[in-house]
């Protein structure tokens, strides 16, 4: 992404640029920086925000122009709310406004001042790197389809800090190439992004350094391995599935690598089990954790982190054809395990099961599945929280404290024995669905059964948050923050 970031630490009445950003509170007026910036006015600023021009209250933009004492082109002052109240929500909240505002409009340098707020419990590393963060966010265009995709004109920012955190925007950098990659991808339509096209952009993401190796296994390596749930799934499309391995070698092969697997169902009609007609257009997400998985290998590698890393896309189409397979048949998984498919519709955690008893030939120190699996998922957490589903509660915290820190939260939910009797079934060893209650419960409780042996598992459900409801709505890239967040601890 073309935006170059840099840490300043000037007088905002001074720096030469098309924007300076400063806050205002609800409660006690003018940040520093809005301080600043209205002794150098002859107090412009607080004038306004007297008269009721200006407001402090959260959510609140004004763009002031040409003001006097002031070289910066325009001033945008961004209401933070009370002072005391400024949390981790709100700051973000606050950076992405700002450059939401500025967005399409002709101020390409901008600096702002936000990262001196105080904000509870976070430090200046912190608040530097998620100003950043935001900044690429607002600032992604998707474009691969549409001619009259208007990029935004912004392509510098500065951010008050000392230079001593500038390896922030490093980081920054990285985070923000994964999402980007997974928004990319997630955005394609499935006439382009297709199993195919996924393998082809993990050999692009392979080029990125000398550590990363691929492999990408094709129908008949698949049926030689025994994958006969991912099989059975994609049986009924005119697209060949792929199996998509990429390893990353950044710390001693003694190492065992943190193994990722994500579903790539490229699109998905619910198969013979036929999804309704309105909003189907959305299932072109449904690969949404392949790509995240894949944006957060490439921000690892590009990264350089101390780690051994393996990604894993299963990637398919679940499509109604004369091969589809059928409610009532029986599949065989690379386990050997057998499965009674009562629903074609819940088809991702077929293609996953086979996916992690393919992950168990790495041994890996941790393996950690993503996916939109469930509707009853968006139903418990809604848009907000990822759900996390594991039994080592080690991990589980670990996990939950990168969604605090990043930002990209998560829930636990329980993964009890007591819900795995809902998956009996018998005609096989198990079925593929669990009934109406605890849709997500039993789903992770299924995938549960092909990690036997593997103490560091978890799951993240991620059907609410992989993309923005509505058909004007786009991937949002989760939980490549998460994820990188949780790698970069591991180092």
């Amino acid at each position: 992404m073309s935006l170059n970031t840099s840490v300043l630490r000037t007088d905002p009445a001074q720096i030469d640029t098309d924007a300076v950003i400063a806050a205002v509170f609800e409660d006690r007026g003018l940040s520093p920086a809005a301080h600043q910036l209205d002794q150098a006015c002859g107090g412009r600023i607080a004038a306004l925000l007297k008269s009721g021009d200006v407001s402090g209250k959260a959510g609140r933009c004004a763009l002031l122009l040409a003001l006097d004492g002031i070289r910066a082109t325009r001033v945008l002052l961004v209401g933070v709310g009370e002072a005391a109240k400024l949390d981790a929500g709100r700051y973000l909240t606050a950076c992405t406004d700002a450059i939401r505002t500025l967005r399409g409009g002709p101020a390409a340098r901008v600096h702002s001042t936000l990262p001196e707020l105080d904000v509870a419990g976070r430090d200046a590393a912190w608040k530097i790197r998620q100003a950043a963060l935001a900044a690429f966010h607002v600032s992604y265009t998707y474009s691969a389809t549409r001619k009259s995709a208007k990029a935004t004109p912004l392509a510098a920012l500065s951010l008050s800090g000392d230079a001593d955190f500038a390896d922030e925007l490093r980081i920054a950098q990285g985070i923000a190439d994964g999402v980007t990659l997974a928004r990319e991808l997630g955005n394609l339509p499935p006439n382009i992004c297709t199993p195919v096209y996924l393998a082809e952009q993990a050999a692009k993401i392979a080029e990125v350094s000398e550590k990363v190796s691929l492999e990408v296994l094709d129908t008949e390596q698949m049926k030689a391995l025994g994958m006969g749930a991912l099989l059975g799934v994609a049986q009924g499309s005119a697209n060949p599935p792929r199996l998509i391995v990429l390893r990353y070698r950044g710390a001693p092969e003694s190492e065992k690598p943190h193994v990722l697997v994500g579903k790539g169902i490229t699109f998905d009609t619910g198969g013979i089990s036929i999804k309704p007609g309105p909003s189907m257009d959305e299932m072109k997400f449904d690969m949404c954790g392949a790509a995240s998985v894949l944006g957060t290998f490439l921000a690892a590698a590009t990264l350089g982190l101390r780690i051994n890393l393996v990604a894993i896309a299963a990637a398919a189409e679940n499509m109604p054809d004369g091969t589809s397979y059928r409610p009532g048949d029986i599949l065989t998984s690379m386990s050997g395990k057998t499965i009674e498919v009562l629903n074609t519709d819940a088809e991702g955690r077929l293609i996953l099961c086979d996916a992690l008893t393919y992950a168990q030939r790495f041994e890996p120190a941790t393996l950690i599945d993503v996916a939109t699996l469930t509707g009853a998922c968006v139903i418990a957490l809604g848009k907000h929280a990822h759900g996390l589903m594991s039994r080592d509660e080690a991990l589980a915290d670990e996990l939950l404290a990168a969604g605090q820190i990043s930002h990209d939260r998560a829930w636990r939910m329980p993964l009890w024995d007591d819900y795995q009797p809902q998956l009996d079934s018998v005609c096989a060893d198990m079925a593929n669905i669990g009934g109406k209650s605890a849709g997500s419960i039993t789903a992770a409780c299924f995938l549960a059964r092909f990690t036997e042996g593997q103490q560091r598992w978890a799951h993240l459900d991620i059907a609410g948050t992989a993309w923005d409801e509505g058909r004007k709505g786009l991937a949002t890239g989760r939980p490549v923050n998460l994820l990188v967040e949780w790698l970069i601890g591991r180092q």
